[in-house]
């Protein structure tokens, strides 16, 4: 029998982070499924799922504990994984992107993360970042977000309150089915 984990690792980015953990998740039988992994201000951060046997869990975190010596700090989470659907949104959910992009300035995610939350829409990925505009100079927001939503959710209805959202924030909003 196989667990599911959910671990999350931070720490001063450096060569062979990413093989650290690898190798401990190799050596105790651990499959590495799925991850999302970025450089930050100088730090790594990254998030990954995994299955190990179970008898070998304890010894896992053991070992992956250990890689703080080495300035990585590791979390191990137990997760019920579900069985997803193969857009990996779950049964009776559909997928949209939503892409923004705007004069930056504080709140705009607190903003739109609120809005999506009243209509029972659920953050799967959310990608940000600033930087200059190439003709002025002045910072750009811009954002990505995989959103899932409920089949009986109106995607006009979400639309239509997000592009009153992003006019209110003078920002450039679209929001579609993913491919």
């Amino acid at each position: 029998m196989h667990t599911s984990l959910v671990l999350t690792v931070i720490g001063p980015d450096r060569l062979g982070l990413v093989e650290s953990v690898s190798a401990v998740v190799a050596e105790r039988g651990g499959n590495w499924l799925e991850s999302s992994m970025a450089h930050l201000a100088g730090q790594f951060a990254g998030i990954l799922h995994i299955s190990v046997p179970a008898e070998s869990v304890a010894e896992l975190t053991a070992e992956l504990t250990k890689l703080q010596d080495s300035g990585l700090h590791v979390v191990v989470q137990h997760s019920d994984a579900q069985v997803l659907d193969q857009d990996g949104s779950g049964a009776g959910k559909k997928v949209i992107v939503l892409e923004l992009v705007g004069q930056d300035r504080a709140g705009i995610v607190r903003d739109i993360s609120s809005a999506i939350a009243t209509h029972g829409v659920n953050v799967a990925d959310l990608k940000t970042s600033c930087e200059p505009a190439p003709m002025s100079g002045e910072m750009l927001f811009k954002a990505t977000a995989k959103l899932h939503i409920l089949a009986g959710t109106s995607l006009d209805e979400l639309r239509a309150k997000l592009e009153v959202l992003a006019s209110d924030l003078m920002v450039e909003m679209s929001l579609d089915e993913a491919d």
